[in-house]
């Protein structure tokens, strides 16, 4: 299963430049993911293993991008958060891809289509917030268990120096 790599390349006068496919791909799912609205890239089955084993965050993940001569065309696949307008999420996706792989890499961007695959009902700011909250709610306890931990051991002591001294002053 090994898969062709192709590659664009610009000419210039007196060199050769080859741009990867890759290397679009990742231009593009950067532009796309950073677009408000956009809860997260699309991908395969394969591309979610392939960023569970390498650990690492697939920017190409979600992004298909076809050749042609002196143009290319890029297929962008999203999850859009509850409540973002599709429309305008799209139009702003074709914009800033077009933008972004056109002025890095030279090249002419014929298409830009935007496949919207589902809605995420839950934001990831969303997400993350109750965490934080968690966190600080789990500290707080813990902080409370030892301040009271502090509090018995000082009265330990000193019902310990009071046995003590009465103690020395029955002996007296």
């Amino acid at each position: 299963m090994e898969e062709k790599k192709e590659e664009i390349k610009k000419e210039t006068q007196e060199n050769n430049i080859q741009i990867s496919d890759d290397v679009v791909a990742v231009v593009a799912g950067i532009a796309a993911s950073e677009v408000p609205g956009v809860a997260e890239m699309a991908g395969g089955f394969a591309g979610g293993i392939s960023e569970v084993l390498s650990g690492r965050k697939n920017m190409s993940k979600g992004i298909k991008v076809e050749i042609l001569e002196k143009s290319t065309k890029i297929d962008v696949n999203i999850i859009v958060e509850y409540g973002a307008r599709i429309p305008e999420v799209a139009f702003e996706i074709q914009k800033r891809v077009k933008k972004s792989v056109e002025n890095m890499t030279g090249l002419n961007v014929e298409e830009v289509n935007v496949h919207v695959q589902g809605v995420s009902t839950v934001s990831n700011k969303k997400k993350e917030e109750p965490k934080e909250v968690n966190k600080e709610e789990k500290k707080e306890p813990k902080k409370e268990a030892k301040k009271e931990e502090v509090k018995k051991e000082e009265t330990k002591k000193a019902d310990a120096k009071k046995t003590t001294a009465k103690k020395e002053a029955k002996k007296k």
